[in-house]
């Protein structure tokens, strides 16, 4: 007879096959079908052509002419300049999120949505507030876009243009695109990459919201490697994806992983612990992070399994087996890791990994740079600009963020504790002046527009830091 635990491995490991194999059926199949797509050039290299778009009929080609004739088009040099100068300009792909998903992606830009042409008119209103927000609408190849600008027009929107050379021409040009899934056959949104050699690796998580296309992957799944084991930080959104990091590292190391490291509570952080210690390592995090977990980590569960349906296979909240106050010291093998909580940051129990002779510091949701940073409810801002100065005086040379790219100090105290101060001197001021909430949502922060969830979390942050300072 099977142990539970065995029955319970083989089970998820059948149920990732199986996923993975649709996800490649699906991606073969597609890619078959656009396969004059990408083509290589006489060296051998690969280049992006233009697929040529399906045939249609003469009165749909008549009302595309007639259509293109009504609203105002821009080009490629155009919409870079639009975006260069004019950062609040609402940037929309209307095409279905299968296409962007394996068809390369989208336009790589701050304010960019993906709103389906058949949903255009009942959607547009949660993400565009003004009707004189400047609007540019795309598709691929130029067929659905020029409907959607004159729908745009149709519903009182006066700003609005359309991308007419569509997506593919863009990517053809070699200019920024954001991609979905950089890996189509793994539940990670992208393979690890090797930060120091030999030893130190990070999962980059996209720059954006949790959805079921990045499968929750939307921070950073690090882990060090010794010679006497392997210490991950972060236990990722969900079992499936802890799993897919597993296999990942098996390719790199044959040691086990023996330690895995929470930055904190959030559910991407700790949801999945379950398939860590089913390994056999052992769960580590703060105290703070471990009464969360606790007293929320059920809810975390729902939420997350709301978005990721099939994929929260097995799924389940388990507590640290380890926990500690200040500092806690690892040798691993031939490496000393310091665990380190620093004070009060973005989330209960945020620790940063520190590997002192090897000056990383993997900083958890301490540092920001791609993304702008989000200020929830229990968020003190003016204890993390202190937590900062300990960060800080670390010395860190190299710095793996809790969300977006390997990086310095200097561009995370830019985006991170220089936004903070920054914010917190505008409330200031407003509060001095008698100034209103409704204010604190008018704070200029231009100068952020061009970081990944500015949309979502600017106004938000604004207000948030608004009402912790007002009584203060």
């Amino acid at each position: 007879m099977l142990s539970t635990k065995t029955r319970l491995l083989h089970d998820s490991l059948i149920c990732c096959r199986i996923f993975f194999a649709l996800k490649l059926i699906v991606s073969f199949c597609l890619v078959l079908s656009l396969v004059h797509a990408n083509q290589e050039d006489s060296t051998g290299e690969n280049i992006v052509s233009i697929p040529e778009p399906p045939p249609i009929s003469g009165q749909s080609r008549e009302l595309l002419a007639t259509t293109k004739n009504r609203i105002s088009n821009v080009d490629t040099r155009e919409l870079q300049e639009i975006l260069r100068h004019q950062p609040e300009t609402v940037l929309i792909d209307v095409r279905l999120p299968q296409e962007i998903t394996l068809l390369g992606g989208s336009i790589d830009s701050a304010n960019h949505f993906n709103i389906p042409r058949g949903w255009l008119e009942f959607q547009i209103d949660q993400y565009v507030i003004g009707k004189n927000t400047p609007i540019v609408v795309y598709c691929g190849v130029n067929r659905r876009s020029p409907l959607a600008a004159e729908t745009l027009m149709d519903l009182g929107y006066t700003r609005v243009k359309n991308y007419a050379d569509g997506f593919f021409a863009w990517k053809q040009r070699g200019l920024a695109v954001d991609i979905p899934d950089q890996a189509l056959d793994t539940f990670l949104y992208s393979r690890p990459q090797e930060v120091i050699p030999g030893v130190v690796w990070s999962a980059i998580g996209a720059t954006a919201p949790p959805t079921y296309a990045n499968s929750g992957h939307n921070n950073n799944l690090s882990f060090v490697i010794s010679d006497d084991g392997v210490l991950v930080v972060n236990a990722g959104d969900n079992y499936l994806l802890a799993a897919s990091l597993h296999q990942e590292i098996k390719k790199i190391t044959s040691q086990p992983v023996r330690y895995v490291v929470l930055e904190n509570a959030q559910g991407h952080a700790m949801l999945g612990s379950n398939y860590w210690k089913q390994q056999g390592a052992t769960i580590i995090a703060h105290e703070d992070a471990s009464q969360v977990i606790a007293e929320h980590g059920d809810r975390l569960l729902d939420r997350m399994r709301r978005r990721n349906r099939d994929k929260s296979f097995h799924t389940e909240v388990v507590l640290p087996d380890k926990t500690f106050s200040q500092k806690l010291a690892l040798e691993l093998g031939s490496e000393r890791i310091e665990i380190l909580y620093l004070g009060q940051a973005h989330s209960p129990g945020d620790i940063v990994v520190w590997l002192p002779e090897r000056k990383l510091v993997i900083s958890g949701d301490m540092a920001f740079h791609e993304r702008l940073l989000p200020v929830f409810e229990d968020t003190d801002t003016s204890e993390w600009i202190k937590s900062w100065d300990k960060f800080a005086s670390l010395g860190a040379e190299y710095v793996i963020p809790g969300h977006g790219s390997p990086t310095t100090m200097e561009p995370v105290t830019v985006y991170t504790r220089d936004y903070l101060v920054y914010m917190r001197q505008q409330v200031e001021q407003l509060l001095d002046a008698d100034g209103s909430l409704e204010d604190a949502y008018r704070i200029d922060q231009s100068a952020y527009a061009h970081l990944d969830t500015f949309f979502e979390l600017s106004r938000s942050n604004a207000g948030q830091i608004f009402r912790s300072m007002e009584f203060d």
